[in-house]
């Protein structure tokens, strides 16, 4: 079977949108009414990712944005632009063309990485940031210094870095991408369903994708010797004032809960943290309700 982008715009009771963003078109599934709430997903997964979080948002008054990151879903795949500089000027990009002046950026993994960025980049649109399974980076990048068991966490960022070999494992077969899944989940779940982890290994599966997808991590690796990321790291030492929500699964698989703590220092503003029990990397479906119970409680103080 040939798999193409169509297969991202998943039914539902959102709008499939197309939008024009630095350069790129990029796609974005919209549900309700009020002030924005862009959702990043991230690695190996696309928008669809958000499902749950997007029905309650929009059920509780908001509009609900999920985008698929540039290379993702039904997003472009352009062969450049896979830096964190460039991703959140996507972001921004993507909310000025919504039509949305300043928005409330939650992001989970990678695209939680990108909402750490957005105070400090994108400062004019970004209203108040959620980061769920991915602390501060410059708390990562500290624990991946530091911490052994961050440092196993890390072993599959090693196997990003090679040539071609990372882009044959996540398209062939899909097991790459569903032992990721499953690993990276708590043990103590039922997530994901065999339908989940086809389903994602299929969109890993598409054209251009794993290779997008393994080019994040490549700069995100390389760039700790380079001036580019030298320069990341010491722009992010700014202190964000927007209020920050911060969730993380005590069963986290990729980002260990012992490595996530201390983002707290980088925040002048509110800042709230919480650890949820039996819940590994993928919070938004591994436990959707306490993920919506804590985003709505802490929207609701934030954007009142």
């Amino acid at each position: 079977m040939t798999l193409d982008a169509s297969m991202a715009l998943v039914d539902g009771p959102w709008e499939h949108r197309f939008v024009a963003a630095n350069g790129a078109r990029f796609h974005v599934a919209e549900l309700g009414e009020g002030p924005t709430v862009l959702l990043l997903h991230g690695f190996p997964q696309f928008w669809w990712a958000w499902r749950h979080q997007m029905e309650a948002l929009a059920e509780a008054g908001y509009r609900a944005c999920a985008m698929d990151l540039r290379g993702y879903g039904a997003s472009d795949k352009p062969p450049r632009g896979y830096d964190t500089v460039t991703s959140t000027t996507d972001v921004a990009s993507v909310l000025r063309s919504l039509g949305a002046s300043r928005a409330t950026v939650v992001g989970h993994g990678w695209g939680g990485w990108i909402a750490w960025s957005m105070p400090t980049y994108q400062p004019t649109v970004t209203r108040a940031i959620a980061s769920l399974s991915m602390p501060h980076p410059l708390v990562l990048r500290r624990a991946s210094l530091r911490d052994p068991k961050q440092l196993r966490a890390n072993a599959y960022l090693a196997g990003l870095q090679r040539p071609f070999v990372p882009e044959r494992q996540m398209t062939v077969h899909g097991g790459y991408v569903q032992r990721l899944l499953r690993e990276w989940a708590s043990p103590n779940g039922i997530w994901p369903s065999p339908l989940e982890a086809r389903f994602y290994s299929d969109a890993m599966a598409l054209p251009f994708v794993a290779h997008s997808a393994a080019e994040y991590y490549r700069w995100v690796v390389r760039s700790q010797v380079r001036p580019d990321g030298w320069r990341y790291a010491a722009r992010m030492k700014t202190p964000i004032t927007v209020p920050v929500l911060q969730l993380h699964g005590r069963d986290d698989g990729a980002v260990v809960a012992a490595s996530a703590g201390g983002s707290g220092e980088f925040c002048d503003g509110p800042f709230e943290r919480h650890l949820l029990p039996d819940v590994g990397h993928f919070l938004p479906e591994e436990a959707p309700d306490a993920v919506n119970r804590q985003l709505l409680d802490w929207l609701g103080r934030v954007t009142s």
